[in-house]
């Protein structure tokens, strides 16, 4: 096998049986694609009635055979029914060879695991795999290596035909007999369908599954019925308890308010911490601790931000309730605030993978961000960044929108505990680079604050602000000091995973442990 060595110092192989040619990453913004737009096949409209009694009566109809891809999307995250469900109904039926393109998979997906073992599943295509699912993957088990894309690398793959999905079957919460839909309403309400509307406008058949069948016109519609050609109803798509929590809090941990205090330093140093300022956090506990911060800060300063992004939590939504924000654009819904609030408020806004982080489009969302706050399993001394796999290479996690949001942002910050399970967090070399270190600019520990070398326009205004920095290899340091030097984890030749880098370009491999 050949081999080429890509922007990150990683080896790809030039080809690889089960996906093709390989193109290694170059750097972010030099692989420029000049595709053009694929399209679904056209299905000349009839008054045939779209709702139907099964769904093997509906796979019967969209016409799926061995060899096909069929995707799903996560909203309803560990709570979900539906992959299972259509799987389980897609292997009695007896068609095989089926990869499986889902926007990410969960612990609740582990019943898929004897469906690989009989080859019903050979390829799988998404941004995330955790629980047994992904620890049997990293083993191999997969005929094909899994191909890991994040939330816009996903969008760009099918709205450029290198993913192209047969047949999608979408949960759909709230849905009338023509498949209209939306995520607000119904017991399995999850807000935002950001993710499916990208799979039902591409995808050659689209199968709206929905345990909450209204009358028609279910309005506001997410994904009308023009995109959708059949309708299922069942007992339920989801469980609620797995679907949302009740509210996403911050919990008052120490270590937390150490970190997300540095990050908060780090924001008004680089001046962004203004009126009309635009972000972006997670639902971890340090980033949710920023959030709460802020709200605070800006209450008591009068600064307003004009927008916040990505996943959305209660804390975003009451900033909007409160005037401190503007406008709100919600691709994924973390709790039941956020997912009632973007059924109620015209200002929370529901938008596509692809308007959020699409890199083919002129401007995703991602690229009007002045700072995003991320997180991450590992980090380098070059600023790598791992969010895929633990230390050993078990895939366990997801790409998401990190490779997304670290480049569009102006300034991109990297949230993490200097150590954490007495595993050091910063080390020579990440196990599995997700998002390059030219994307990352601040490193915020409990411990202190690294900028990155390449932001000396950073170093300057942190220097300038007065705020106290440090070399990340002095961070590596102290964090081996509390832990040691960890022993080198050997691996097999064996890729049982690429991690694509948004542009389609090769930025890693996983390999099985030796």
């Amino acid at each position: 096998m050949n081999y080429n060595k890509n922007a990150v110092g990683r080896d790809i192989p030039e080809y690889l049986e089960g996906i093709g040619e390989l193109h290694p990453f170059e750097g972010e913004g030099k692989y420029l694609r000049t595709d053009r737009k694929a399209s679904p096949k056209i299905r000349y409209g009839n008054k045939e009635k779209k709702l139907l009694g099964s769904i093997e009566e509906a796979v019967k109809k969209s016409g799926l055979k061995d060899g096909m891809t069929v995707s799903f999307h996560h909203h309803l995250r560990n709570g979900d029914y539906v992959v299972n469900m259509v799987m389980q109904v897609i292997a009695d039926m007896g068609i095989k060879d089926i990869t499986l393109a889902p926007s990410s998979l969960s612990p609740c997906h582990d019943k898929l695991i004897p469906l690989i073992e009989q080859g019903v599943i050979t390829g799988i295509q998404s941004s995330g795999l955790r629980g047994e699912l992904g620890e049997k993957i990293s083993q191999g088990v997969l005929k094909k290596p899994c191909i890991i894309r994040s939330h816009g690398g996903r969008a760009r793959a099918i709205e450029d035909g290198e993913l192209h999905i047969d047949v999608a079957f979408l949960a759909a919460p709230c849905c009338d007999e023509y498949g209209n839909m939306n995520g607000r309403y119904g017991k399995s309400a999850c807000g935002s369908l950001g993710y499916a509307i990208v799979d039902a406008q591409y995808a050659d058949c689209v199968v709206a599954i929905t345990d909450n069948l209204v009358p028609f016109p279910n309005i506001p519609a997410s994904i009308g019925m023009m995109y959708v050609d059949y309708v299922v109803e069942v007992e339920a798509i989801g469980d609620p308890k797995g679907i949302v929590s009740g509210s996403i809090r911050f919990n008052d941990n120490p270590r937390d308010l150490l970190i997300a205090n540095n990050a908060i330093k780090a924001i008004k140093a680089a001046g962004l911490y203004k009126d009309g300022f635009r972000f972006q956090t997670g639902a971890a506990g340090s980033t949710l601790a920023v959030a709460k911060l802020l709200r605070e800060d800006m209450k008591k300063d009068g600064i307003k931000a004009s927008m916040a992004l990505g996943g959305i939590t209660g804390y975003m939504v009451k900033m909007l309730e409160e005037g401190l924000v503007d406008g709100i654009y919600d691709t994924q819904s973390f709790d039941l605030d956020a997912a009632k609030s973007i059924g109620e408020n015209p200002k929370h806004f529901e938008q596509t993978a692809s308007s959020y982080a699409n890199p083919n489009n002129p401007t995703p969302a991602v690229n009007t961000l002045d700072f995003v706050l991320l997180g991450a399993l590992e980090i380098d001394t070059d600023f790598n960044v791992n969010v895929m796999t633990r230390s050993d290479g078990v895939i366990n996690q997801a790409v998401g929108g990190h490779q997304d949001t670290a480049p569009g942002a102006e300034v991109s910050l990297v949230l993490a505990p200097l150590v954490r399970s007495r595993n050091p967090i910063i080390m020579d070399k990440v196990t599995t680079v997700c998002t390059p270190g030219e994307s990352v600019d601040v490193i915020c520990t409990d411990y202190g604050i690294a900028v990155n070398p390449r932001r000396q326009d950073l170093v300057e205004k942190f220097k300038e602000a007065g705020l106290e920095t440090i070399d990340i290899k002095e961070l590596q340091k102290m964090a081996e000091k509390l832990t040691g030097k960890p022993d080198e984890i050997k691996f097999s030749d064996e890729i049982v995973a690429v991690v694509e880098y948004r542009d389609g370009s090769i930025i890693d491999v996983i390999k099985k442990e030796a």
